[in-house]
């Protein structure tokens, strides 16, 4: 079943309440409700209000949000435009309405907007041991690049329950 989303830029007064479903949709027991879920790989906290502010301030950045008929906020998509490429991140669902097309519906709005930014390819991050998430991403058209990335030692990211690293995903446009 696909929803009817309403997909447009965060404004920063949604902070609160996007901090509050993106740390359900990864970590903690309301996480394990989706098939996204990071907890049994990291503890603590997925983002913070600071950081998704940071991040919303970086050159280049936006952050679509996807709201459902009835004005609530059921998923999200961190985009940042990188010399040519669209960095994608964070591409978050409420655990409670996930492998309903919400997802696919923001992956293809981030699409269209690589498209509007003249962006040759999207380029992500996704942890090494995400099988699942990894094959999700390839029916929709992203391939392994052969590079790896560090997983970042930070804990305001989250402390990994395991040895965890992130390879690089590509979809050229």
């Amino acid at each position: 079943m696909t929803n009817t989303l309403n997909i447009a830029p965060l404004d920063q007064e949604n902070i609160p309440e996007l901090t509050k479903l993106i740390n359900s949709a990864y970590r903690g027991e309301s996480s394990k409700k989706g098939w996204t879920t990071e907890a049994d790989l990291l503890d603590g906290l997925r983002t913070n209000e600071t950081s998704l502010h940071e991040m919303f301030r970086k050159p280049g950045a936006t952050i679509l949000i996807a709201k459902d008929a009835n004005d609530q906020l059921t998923g999200c998509v961190y985009l940042q435009q990188q010399t040519g490429q669209l960095y994608l991140g964070m591409l978050t669902v409420a655990p409670d309405t996930q492998a309903k097309g919400i997802g696919s519906q923001l992956l293809q709005a981030a699409e269209n907007y690589a498209i509007e930014q003249n962006c040759h390819s999207i380029i992500m991050t996704v942890i090494d041991v995400r099988y699942e998430l990894i094959d999700w991403y390839k029916r929709k058209g992203f391939q392994p690049t052969g590079e790896t990335k560090p997983f970042p030692t930070d804990p305001e990211f989250g402390i990994p329950k395991q040895p965890l690293q992130f390879i690089v995903l590509e979809k050229k446009m």
